[in-house]
């Protein structure tokens, strides 16, 4: 009985810090991104569909 309340610990233990894990790479990403001009952006999409064909 001690070891299925361990467990049901431990579940609910990461069922409230998952959801905090995804905000806190989520933001971390966020951070990280590149920022461009509209020309630059434009310039980088044609660049990505010309590569695919």
């Amino acid at each position: 009985m001690m070891a299925a309340s361990g467990v049901f610990v431990v579940f609910a233990l990461l069922a409230v810090a998952a959801p905090f894990a995804l905000y806190y790479f989520v933001r971390a990403e966020h951070d990280e991104r590149e920022e461009m001009d509209r020309r630059d952006a434009e310039r980088a999409a044609r660049r990505d569909t010309r590569d695919r064909q």
